[in-house]
């Protein structure tokens, strides 16, 4: 039961019947779920009057007061729901839910057209854009542009060179930089990109079998049996796209399964009449089946912008909101092959609960075992969300800081953080301590959710500065650490008050759940101690050009990230940053790199 009920009931007795969106509060006043109703009144009273299990007890749990926004209409109250949880990344909205991004395979709309993989396009700026996905799967994607690049001759540089490239020698692009390519040329090959892609695949066909068979006759047989793999890989492919519907649109189909208050999500992508891909997540449910269907489906739209002919979904889905909502358009068949389809989806749903459904309840036991022996080992009341810190550097240079977070023992890595260290000197204490209070200083100033344990990777040294900084803050956050044995192996915990060392079991499943996390922030902090390196690199090396200052070197960087796609510049793109005599010299000064 929830403990402050009395304030609860107060709260409630001054709720109207009415559309808005609602924000959950924990009793240090963070904001940990944001929901929306038609019916707020009914909506919030649903959650203290009836009984729950689950995640969504552990939700009222952790209430301890709650505000709300009236709107005109279910439509704003969506949209602000959606704004809402992407200010405040509410631990119970996002916890479970998938918020990775999909690429697209994009045919550039430029005079000498590229095919590229791009992730996060905004569909909805307009433009004339050749756009085909989402691609949950990533592999098969890139699969695709490769084949596409390998028979097509087009661009393949993102700036055109000064001269010919390997690609041009090995038949592979037209040497855009060196010729004048007839337009009529390049509209065929879009033309026939684009008949591919919406499922007219007997052009790519047969141009492969010319390719294999122009091999084999000039008795390039390795060559030839490239080309038969991937002619076997898209006749394959196509074989397991087949779908009942001819008449080459593109659409999204979903279904769902729940049991035991998990929901399973299916998602069939079928493009040019083609089944493409499909996508499935699990997760335990917090609101009630059809709260979570649609927060699902109206998440994933407003992350994955698509332009489909229609979206095929149960009849759960609040359909005239969604369509208004993201100017789409969402149907229910009923009968015939489209209906088939919608029952696919479900069948894809249940099977993918079924083979995840007690992996996932045993891993979620051990997690939930792992981080009550954590909390037992240290002494504090609980430590499902972890901030875990790590440092990087080289001689004091190019000085920074990761923080990776773990919450129920899993990764949220929307909450994960960079820190650029504002002194570049060899002082591993002044960069714990200028990362701890800056992260903590913020959670302060912005209310943020305070972990339950903040994990430092490195010794007893670090470990203190890192409480002195909490203290000084006023801040009740237990600060603990990692210790290495000579091996450079993980075996101590660094805990309690005073400071003790406590021996971690290598073979219990803690000890995995730690390893992991200390993997993740060394992988997070040094790759991004690279790219900073690089860019210091890259400034180095701007340094020592004549004519270009802090203004041009800003410019330069913000435009060319990496020294190559600087080389690929020609002079006439490079007058656009500078004069002509400084570019000519840059471009000379650059082309004598090793």
């Amino acid at each position: 039961m929830n403990s402050n009920m009395e304030y609860i009931d107060k709260l409630l007795s001054t709720v109207p019947h009415n559309p808005g969106c609602y924000l959950m509060k924990d009793k240090n006043g963070c904001i940990i779920y944001v929901g929306k109703s038609k019916n707020l009144k009914n909506r919030l009273s649903s959650y203290f009057k009836q009984s729950h299990t689950g995640k969504t007890m552990m939700l009222v749990r952790d209430i301890y007061e709650f505000e709300y926004i009236l709107t005109n209409s279910e439509v704003e109250s969506l949209l602000l729901e959606l704004n809402l949880i992407k200010k405040y990344t509410p631990k119970y909205n996002i916890l479970y839910k998938d918020d990775k991004s999909y690429p697209y395979i994009e045919l550039t709309n430029d005079a000498y057209p590229r095919l590229v993989i791009v992730r996060n396009p905004n569909l909805r700026r307009g433009g004339n854009r050749k756009l085909f996905g989402p691609y949950p799967n990533v592999g098969a994607a890139k699969k695709v542009v490769e084949i596409l690049n390998r028979l097509y001759p087009l661009r393949k540089c993102k700036n055109l060179p000064k001269k010919e490239c390997l690609y041009y020698h090995i038949g592979e692009c037209l040497g855009y930089c060196i010729n004048k390519v007839n337009p009529e040329v390049i509209k065929q090959m879009k033309d026939e990109i684009i008949s591919f892609f919406n499922g007219n695949s007997e052009i790519v066909i047969s141009k492969l079998e010319e390719k294999m068979q122009a091999c084999s006759e000039k008795l390039q047989f390795e060559k030839a049996l490239e080309y038969r793999e991937i002619l076997d890989y898209i006749k394959i492919t196509l074989e397991k796209q087949k779908v009942e519907l001819d008449d080459h649109y593109d659409r999204d189909v979903i279904g769902y399964y729940e049991e035991d208050n998990y929901l399973s999500i299916n998602i069939l992508f079928i493009r040019g009449g083609k089944l493409l891909d499909k996508k499935s997540n699990i997760f335990p449910m917090i609101g009630d089946i059809s709260e979570e269907v649609n927060n699902y489906v109206s998440n994933f739209y407003d992350k994955h912008s698509t332009k489909v002919k229609e979206i095929m979904v149960p009849d759960i889905i609040d359909k005239e909101l969604m369509s208004e909502t993201f100017n789409l358009n969402f149907i229910t068949p009923l009968k015939g092959t489209k209906k088939k389809i919608l029952d696919l989806a479900f069948d894809n749903a249940k099977n993918y609960y079924n083979e995840q459904i007690s992996l996932i309840k045993k891993d979620e036991k051990l997690l939930d075992e792992s981080l009550k022996d954590l909390a037992n080992l240290l002494g504090i009341p609980k430590c499902n969300h972890i901030e875990m810190f790590d440092n990087a550097h080289i001689f004091g240079a190019f000085n920074v800081s990761g923080m990776v977070v773990f919450v129920d023992g899993k990764k949220a890595p929307h909450l994960y953080r960079k820190f650029k260290i504002t002194n570049d000197k060899n002082d591993d204490y002044g960069t714990m301590r200028e990362v701890i209070y800056r992260r903590y200083f913020r959670v302060l100033k912005d209310n943020l959710e305070k972990p339950d344990l903040i994990l430092v990777d490195g010794g007893v040294g670090q470990v203190n500065v890192a409480r002195e900084v909490i203290e000084s803050l006023g801040m009740n956050i237990p600060v603990a650490g990692l210790k290495k044995d000579d091996k450079h192996s993980t075996n101590m915990l660094l805990g309690k008050y005073p400071l003790e060392e406590i021996p971690i079991k290598k073979d219990s499943y803690l000890f995995l759940l730690l390893t992991r996390m200390q993997d993740e922030v060394h992988r997070y902090t040094i790759t991004y101690h690279k790219d900073i390196r690089s860019k210091g690199a890259l400034t180095s090396i701007l340094d020592n050009i004549d004519g270009i200052g802090e203004v041009r070197k800003k410019n330069i960087l913000k435009k060319y990230k990496t020294i190559d796609k600087m080389k690929e510049a020609s002079i006439e793109e490079l007058k656009e940053l500078m004069p002509e005599n400084i570019a000519i010299n840059f471009s000379e000064y650059l082309n004598n790199l090793k």
